[in-house]
């Protein structure tokens, strides 16, 4: 199957193909006489592995060592599920800071009659130094995680 073929039916853009294919989390293609690219059946389930993993908001590096767990059949799931685990955590910080970013937008927007008046205090709140929600994602993003 050729890489139009392979985007068809997995959903996955050629042009990701390709990127997946020079970051590593997808092997090189066969080539044919052509030099079009050849993808093989198992090439389908890697790409909707991958394609998954990213819908699920799994980062290069946990993608790679997800398929470095899924294509090794001497695996313990434990690994698997402490990786699941652990990206479940920091869903769910991401999740408490983008709260918090709403709830603090929703507050400014309180505070706004929204008329002709030039003067506004959703500006005048977001010059203010505060501590901000965004802060917190920053922080959750980088927390070192925990192994279960």
């Amino acid at each position: 199957m050729n890489s139009g073929q392979l985007s068809k039916v997995t959903g996955v853009s050629q042009r990701m193909i390709r990127h997946y294919e020079a970051i590593g989390l997808m092997p090189p293609p066969n080539r044919r006489d052509n030099g079009y690219r050849d993808y093989s059946p198992r090439s389908v389930e890697r790409l909707r592995f991958i394609a998954n993993a990213r819908d699920l908001g799994f980062s290069v590096n946990e993608i790679a060592a997800l398929l470095g767990l899924w294509d090794d059949r001497e695996r313990a799931s434990g690994e698997v599920k402490a990786i699941a685990l652990g990206h479940a955590e920091d869903l769910a910080r991401k999740a408490e800071a983008l709260e918090a970013m709403r709830l603090t937008l929703l507050e400014l927007a309180e505070g706004c009659n929204g008329d002709s008046r030039p003067d506004c205090p959703i500006l005048a709140g977001l010059a203010e130094t505060r501590q901000r929600p965004a802060r917190e994602l920053t922080r959750a993003r980088h927390k070192p995680k925990e192994i279960l």
